[in-house]
């Protein structure tokens, strides 16, 4: 909803049904839980992590880097 409300377009790659998918997410994220966020290649974490970002004045900081 953050990136929504923002007018940010993201790419959303569902793990729910895909064994496959989920253990490419878990490979790379390191975690299980999701949401797992990527901007570009700087994987920010899950959504508290997201948050933080906004809530520190640095997401935008790192989206005006992609």
């Amino acid at each position: 909803m953050l990136f929504e409300s923002k007018g940010i377009s993201f790419n959303e790659i569902p793990v729910d049904y895909s064994v496959e998918k989920r253990r490419e997410m878990m490979a790379k994220a390191k975690s299980h839980s999701v949401p797992q966020v990527w901007i570009g290649d700087y994987h920010v974490g899950g959504c508290d992590e997201l948050y933080q970002l906004e809530h520190n004045g640095k997401l935008q900081e790192y989206l005006e880097n992609l």
